[in-house]
């Protein structure tokens, strides 16, 4: 995953935006391990959708969750899966192609 710092991607309150397997990040941004390993396997995501249909499910997963009582970034399930195993370092290497359908199931982290 290519890292880019820069003051204009993300917007400023935010720290970081993977956009195609390629991680954005504001310059004074921190970046741990577990922020890094929570976007590769966002970058494993997106591969296995192909790009472009993760983007469409990723919006369109947003706006059914809007209408529940969680939060809906919370509990997309690519963000569900990334934040249930982003202390699992070796995740990726490990990881079931489409993982993230099992994170659909359950509201609840």
């Amino acid at each position: 995953m290519r890292i880019v710092r820069n003051n204009i991607i993300p917007f400023k309150g935010f720290k970081a935006i993977n956009l195609f397997g390629v991680l954005f990040v504001r310059k004074d941004a921190m970046l741990t391990s577990c922020t890094l390993n929570h976007e590769e396997i966002h970058t494993a995501q997106m591969k296995e959708m192909l790009y472009i249909l993760f983007y469409l499910w990723y919006v369109i997963e947003w706006i059914v969750r809007l209408f529940g009582k969680e939060n809906a970034y919370r509990n997309i399930s690519f963000e569900r899966e990334a934040y249930s195993n982003e202390t699992y370092m070796s995740y990726t290497s490990k990881r079931k192609h489409f993982a993230w359908v099992g994170y659909m199931k359950n509201n609840k982290l």
